[in-house]
C-alpha cells in the first residue's frame, strides 16, 4: 500500500508507464460540494491529467471514475479525449439522496408546489479501457490485462440460465436449434446497473447502500463529506482487476479504495492533495489490514 500526499498529476509524472493494472477512483464531481475548495477546480475535466493516468496503466487495463449527474458528459469526454476507449456507464442507484430543491412558493404567489431541482437518486461511473495491443488474447498474455472478471462479479442468488436462446428463429434464420440449457451456479450475469437495496426485481443487481457511520470511521474519525462503501468499491476493483494486480486511485480522498484493496489482496497506489485525508486514509486502510474479526472466506490472501 503506497499512499502519496501530492498533486495527482505531479505525482503520476513520477511514475512508469504501464506500470499499474487498473485505476478505480472516485474524482471531485466539480460542484463545489459544501463549499470544499477540491471540489470546483476543474481537475476531473482535465485531458492532461487523465493522459497521465493512461500513460501509468497497462494496455487494456480498465479505468472506473465516478462523477455527478450533471458533469458526468464533460469528465466522460476529458477521459474520451485522453484517449481511453469509453466501454459503458455503470449506474449506482439509490434512494437516499437528499432534495435541494428551492420552494418557489415561498418567494413567488401562485407558485405553491413548484420548486428548482430533483432529489438525487443516482450517480453514474465511467467505464474505460485503454486500448489493447492487437488482439484481447494477445494483450491478456502479455500485459495480464484487457477482461472484466465476470465471475468474480456475479450476483448471487438463485441459479440461473446461462442462455435462454433455445430453438429461437429469428431473420429468417434458425439459432442453435440443438442448443441445451445450462445453469450457472455462479450467480446472475454482472450488469451496469448497482442499486441500494430496492426490493423484487432489483434483487438481479448488485446491492450496495451508501457509506455507514461503522463504515466511514472504521480506525480513525472520517470526516471526508463523499466517501464510498466499502463494498461497492470491493465489487468494482475486483471486476476489473487481474489477481495480484495493483490498482491506482489518483483521487484517495479518505482511502475507501484501498480499504477496499485491502480487502481484496490487492496492491494499492492512492494520491490526495490532502495530508490530512492522506493520514485518515491510511488509519482506514491499516485497519482493514489488520481487522482480527475478517471471517477466513473474506481474507485477503
Amino acid at each position: 500500500m503506497k499512499l502519496i500526499n501530492s498533486d495527482c498529476i505531479l505525482a503520476m509524472k513520477e511514475m512508469p508507464d504501464n506500470s499499474v493494472d487498473s485505476i478505480v477512483t472516485d474524482p471531485p464531481y466539480e460542484l463545489g460540494f459544501m463549499g470544499k475548495s477540491w471540489d470546483s477546480t476543474g481537475i476531473a475535466n482535465s485531458v492532461e491529467m487523465w493522459s497521465e493516468a493512461l500513460r501509468v496503466l497497462k494496455h487494456g487495463g480498465h479505468l472506473i471514475a465516478f462523477s455527478g449527474s450533471r458533469t458526468y458528459h464533460r469528465m466522460a469526454v476529458a477521459i474520451e479525449d485522453a484517449g481511453f476507449e469509453i466501454r459503458d456507464q455503470i449506474m449506482w442507484v439509490y434512494g437516499s439522496g437528499f432534495p435541494k430543491s428551492h420552494n418557489i412558493g415561498k418567494k413567488v404567489d401562485g407558485w405553491d408546489g413548484w420548486g428548482t431541482a430533483l432529489k438525487p437518486a443516482h450517480e453514474p461511473i465511467v467505464l474505460a479501457r485503454k486500448p489493447v495491443i492487437k488482439t484481447i488474447a494477445n494483450n491478456v498474455l502479455e500485459f495480464g490485462t484487457g477482461g472484466l472478471n465476470i465471475d468474480a462479479s456475479r450476483v448471487s442468488g438463485e441459479p440461473v440460465p446461462i442462455n435462454k436462446l433455445q430453438n429461437w428463429s429469428g431473420f429468417g434464420q434458425e439459432i442453435r436449434p440443438d442448443y441445451e440449457q445450462e445453469i450457472n451456479n455462479a450467480g446472475r450475469f454482472p450488469a451496469n446497473f448497482i442499486h441500494d437495496g430496492l426490493e423484487t426485481e432489483w434483487a438481479k443487481f448488485f446491492y450496495c447502500a451508501k457509506a455507514n457511520k461503522t463504515d466511514r470511521n472504521e480506525g480513525v474519525a472520517n470526516n471526508h463529506p463523499t466517501v464510498k462503501p466499502t463494498e461497492l468499491m470491493r465489487y468494482l476493483v475486483r471486476m476489473v482487476t487481474p489477481p495480484n494486480g495493483t490498482v491506482l486511485d489518483p483521487f484517495m480522498g479518505s482511502g475507501s479504495t484501498g480499504k477496499a484493496c485491502a480487502y481484496e489482496g490487492f496492491d494499492f497506489i492512492g494520491i490526495d492533495q490532502s495530508k490530512e485525508y492522506v493520514d485518515i486514509a491510511r488509519a482506514r486502510i491499516e485497519f482493514a489490514l489488520h481487522r482480527e474479526d475478517t471471517k477466513e472466506d473474506e481474507l485477503p490472501f
